[in-house]
């Protein structure tokens, strides 16, 4: 048996014990050491069914730990390699990374590189993981020279982990946030200017002064039009959460009258060379004294409340699932 948080429709979640699994055809079983709370995990404590597919569910959208088991025809990975695996449908459709094993895709996992310890990994997590896709979406488009990028929903994980990540490679960040509070530390990460979030709340001009060379967006919504709308010419935009709304009410004319482009970021989906490269640049680009600064540890116990928490937008930064605690 192992330890595990279950969400069931029917219960509250609760720590208990579940059997450990085996791996099958193209799966591996990782011995986790951390995950991490991320908004996805708060709303399937809530047992919202566009994520929590699956009855009942150990949550977690994280994995980080080390493979002690593999399933027939699995060489990606060998036992012993310390491994992270983010999305590809932990906590979803599958069981996740709350818990003492976990068993996942072998394809979607990656080996940690030299330098990033199991923590690290977990603290930068599914959120910093968008961010850094996020990040390699935008530099293709628009270099640091061209002005100014904005980050909304900076106080967030995605947020301020594209912060950080932007600034190391030279870009001038807004930070867009509702927490006014957090600007200290929204600058220690990097960024250069913080605005309140009320400025892109409600919905404004179809264009409007063209003012962003980029943007990371995680907001969706009005915010993410007005956004769109104030992009300069050749600008791009990238789209990875709707935390204020899925909808997009926006016309083509940021598209036809200024070239801008609208990115989007799957991180659940994404293929493992670009999963690979993406940790590969968060080996060299993030500092881990930044991210340690907005980041806290819990034990599973713990982690079941932040959730909600983090889905009511009152987490700043990140939270790591302590699985050995």
């Amino acid at each position: 048996m192992t330890r595990a948080v279950l969400v069931s429709r029917s219960t509250p979640p609760a720590v208990t014990q579940v059997d450990v699994p085996e791996p099958d055809e193209g799966e591996a079983l990782v011995d986790v050491t951390y995950s991490s709370v991320n908004y996805k995990d708060g709303l399937a404590l809530a047992g919202n069914p566009g994520v929590a597919r699956v009855d009942p569910l150990v949550p977690g959208i994280d994995v980080v730990g080390t493979v002690s088991a593999l399933g027939p025809g699995v060489h990606d990975v060998a036992i012993g390699d310390r491994v992270v695996c983010n999305g590809a449908g932990l906590g979803e459709t599958r069981h996740g990374g709350w818990a003492e094993h976990a068993v996942v895709p072998s394809g979607a996992l990656v080996v940690l590189p030299d330098g990033i310890e199991d923590s690290f990994a977990a603290a930068i997590g599914t959120a910093g993981f968008t961010a850094m896709l996020s990040v390699l979406a935008l530099e293709r488009l628009v270099a640091p020279d061209d002005g100014p990028v904005l980050v909304t929903g900076a106080s967030g994980g995605v947020g301020t982990v594209a912060i950080a990540l932007l600034a190391a490679r030279g870009y001038r960040v807004t930070a867009s946030t509702g927490r006014t509070t957090n600007e200290a530390s929204l600058r220690r990460l990097g960024a250069t200017e913080v605005v309140d979030r009320s400025t892109f709340a409600a919905l404004g001009k179809p264009l409007q002064r063209a003012t962003w060379a980029g943007a990371v967006d995680s907001v969706g919504g009005a915010t993410l039009a007005n956004v769109l709308a104030a992009t300069r010419w050749g600008g791009a935009v990238t789209a990875c959460g709707l935390a204020q709304d899925s909808a997009l009410p926006t016309t083509v004319m940021p598209f036809i009258l200024r070239a801008v482009s609208l990115l989007g970021i799957n991180s659940v989906e994404a293929p493992l060379p670009l999963r690979q490269r993406a940790w590969d640049r968060l080996a060299t680009d993030l500092d881990p004294a930044l991210l340690a600064d907005v980041t806290r540890t819990v034990d599973l116990e713990h982690a079941i409340g932040v959730g909600a928490d983090v889905v009511a937008g009152r987490v700043h930064g990140r939270t790591v699932v302590d699985l050995r605690a």
